[in-house]
């Protein structure tokens, strides 16, 4: 379904029943978290949606972007209140870890329980000091390597798949939930090279304006927080999730052994559990 929330229609999708605790999950597209891994959270009201440029929400130009960081939490805001949810479980994956953690921070009514993963607690551009950056050899692999044609499906899931396996750990690749993903994203995306680079990698991250830093506010943080961080993520590595446990008040850390970035299959039996747990 598509509703209109601070001036911008966003593409949403709800699993479960309204009457039980509901659960915000935040990533770049709704395809952030897959259906079978929102089905895994019984007994909870599952709420997944694509950000602005993104999936099949909203679509302007993601490489110019005419809105902010803050835009993207008033998005996430209004969201939980056009569903008359006053409040909701956060969760918050990769780059949707930064809404989150603003949300938690700008609108704390809003936010019941928090849960990041694979996420820091700065914007995209240089880290802090003390924060470990993106692995020297990744950044060169990665990023060394030719683009695909992203209007060409198969070029597209090649090269996707080949990012996943650059930063899934010993234990968090598996090829053929790689190329589903990427191929699923894909088909909902427009066929236009800005869509598809948008809607795989969040490249609109690297224009929005993310200032101000709210790593220095982590310390309001009221609501009970869990931290899951692959002990393996060569993109946000360990020390992020480290930093976000021990700055945000109470907060737990559960490390995901042998996971990159993201959350893949292989860390679902400890992820769910936890998230079950966390959210009851």
């Amino acid at each position: 379904m598509r509703i209109n929330v601070n001036d911008v229609e966003l593409c949403v999708e709800t699993f479960g029943d309204p009457g039980d605790p509901p659960v915000l999950l935040i990533g770049v597209t709704m395809m952030s978290w897959p259906d079978e891994l929102c089905t895994k959270l019984t007994g909870r009201y599952v709420v997944r949606y694509d950000l602005r440029d993104a999936g099949q929400s909203a679509f302007v130009d993601p490489d110019a972007p005419a809105y902010d960081l803050r835009d993207l939490v008033t998005d996430a805001a209004e969201l939980l209140g056009a569903l008359e949810l006053r409040s909701a479980h956060v969760v918050g994956l990769g780059v949707g870890g930064f809404v989150a953690q603003l949300l938690a921070l700008d609108h704390p009514d809003r936010v019941a329980s928090l849960t990041l993963i694979s996420t820091r607690p700065v914007a995209p551009g240089p880290v802090d000091p003390d924060l470990p950056d993106h692995a020297p050899e990744l950044t060169a692999e990665l990023f060394g390597r030719p683009q695909p044609d992203w209007t060409d499906r198969d070029s597209v899931i090649d090269y996707l798949a080949g990012a996943a396996r650059l930063m899934s750990g010993t234990r968090g690749f598996d090829e053929a939930d790689a190329r589903l993903a990427a191929g699923i994203v894909f088909d909902r995306a427009a066929r236009t090279a800005k869509a598809q680079r948008a809607s795989h990698l969040g490249t609109m991250f690297a224009a929005i304006d993310c200032q101000p830093r709210w790593r220095e506010r982590l310390g309001d943080i009221a609501a009970p927080t869990l931290v899951m961080h692959g002990d393996e993520d060569p993109f946000f590595p360990y020390g992020n999730g480290v930093a976000l446990a021990k700055e945000i008040p109470g907060a737990t850390l559960l490390p995901l052994r042998g996971i990159g970035q993201g959350l893949p299959r292989a860390a679902w039996p400890v992820a769910v559990d936890a998230l079950l747990r966390h959210t009851s």
